[in-house]
């Protein structure tokens, strides 16, 4: 099946955008912003199945498996496979620039292939062994593998974005800039790690790259298949980037203090590997006593165990670490609602920020 194909088969006529009215919570958030999710989820499956079906052998199976859709022998299964916020913003910035959801799907899809495609060269350089509840790609087939899976994925996207109508064609070159920027973002983070000294804007500029470009990108690529006036295609852009820095905010939270049940890693896994996220490194600057202490922890040459990555997260809480991230990503949060206050069509762009911050895993 090709991806056309696949775009039609989703969505045989086109999805009407409103949704159910909003009201109560969920574990996602709003729950119409759990609905958006949904919907987005439900138009680019099929786009993302077709996509990962044309890999070849190990390769498709290794996709499907990092996805949530089967297990490592192949066994359909279900599992979490991620919220789906950089797609549904796609097709939320498309309907904020007038366009309809199928002439944006082709973008959506590609943005959920490269976000994928990070996570797992992510996971393998961060030697994170868990996601989603389960062990990493690497974990199960070894780093070599892993990071071919990655590049397939890569090449997938602008597979699947050189597939799509006229106007998403644009986009396939803002979204290789964008990944230029996430690997610049990477870089700088991975250095980072081995300095002994780190600051806040140091690590500010490093998010702006690594933790935004992304989301900038697939408000801008939904503008883009609208054939929007350039003029809003960098507000939308704008928009998902303060909404990302804003997310990965929240992201360094949930890392320190996050449920393991609802995040699917380990409790204080950022901290068992000192990551100096910018809770801690805000809590290293603040010259408090917690700060001293937070700072003999981290200078220490042996490896931080459960017992000391509990008291490492409440010294970064005690010297106000917690506080000004939580803060911070409001903040953003604001700016990013702020840059579309003006668009009569943002809604659902307003009901994801508020669903991508105000989350527990």
């Amino acid at each position: 099946m090709s991806s056309s194909t696949a775009a039609d088969a989703a969505f045989g006529r086109e999805m009407p955008w409103e949704g159910a009215s909003s009201g109560g919570r969920d574990g996602l958030g709003y729950t119409e912003a759990a609905r958006i999710l949904a919907r987005a989820q439900q138009s680019t499956g099929p786009l993302l199945r077709a996509a990962v079906d044309n890999l070849p052998g190990e390769l498709r199976r290794m996709a499907g498996y990092h996805f949530g859709w089967w297990d490592a022998d192949g066994r359909v299964t279900v599992s979490e496979s991620g919220k789906g916020l950089r797609p549904a913003l796609v097709l939320a910035a498309a309907r904020a620039a007038g366009c309809r959801a199928v002439d944006a799907v082709h973008a959506a899809a590609a943005i959920e292939l490269v976000h994928n495609f990070t996570l797992v060269h992510d996971d393998v350089m961060d030697g994170d062994p868990i996601r989603r509840g389960r062990p990493t790609v690497w974990r199960v087939w070894g780093v070599d593998n892993a990071v071919l899976v990655g590049d397939a994925l890569h090449g997938l996207a602008v597979w699947t974005l050189a597939d799509a109508p006229a106007a998403a064609l644009l986009g396939i070159a803002r979204l290789e800039e964008a990944v230029i920027e996430l690997c610049l973002g990477q870089q700088h983070d991975c250095a980072y790690e081995t300095q002994p000294y780190v600051s806040v804007d140091q690590c500010l500029e490093t998010l702006r790259h690594k933790g935004s470009a992304l989301l900038g990108c697939a408000c801008a690529l939904g503008a883009l298949c609208a054939q929007a006036a350039p003029e809003m295609i960098d507000t939308l852009d704008r928009f998902g980037r303060e909404l990302g820095i804003a997310f990965q905010l929240v992201d360094d939270v949930m890392g320190i203090w996050g449920d393991p049940a609802r995040t699917g890693k380990p409790v204080g896994n950022d901290l068992l590997r000192r990551k100096r996220s910018l809770p801690v490194v805000m809590a290293l600057e603040s010259s408090s006593p917690a700060s001293r202490e937070l700072a003999e922890l981290y200078a220490a040459d042996t490896p931080l165990d459960a017992p000391s990555a509990a008291r490492a997260a409440d010294l970064i809480a005690r010297a106000g670490g917690k506080r000004w991230a939580q803060a911070e990503s409001l903040r953003h949060l604001r700016a990013a609602k702020s840059a579309v206050a003006g668009y009569r069509h943002a809604h659902d762009l307003l009901e994801l920020a508020e669903c991508a911050v105000h989350r527990d895993r």
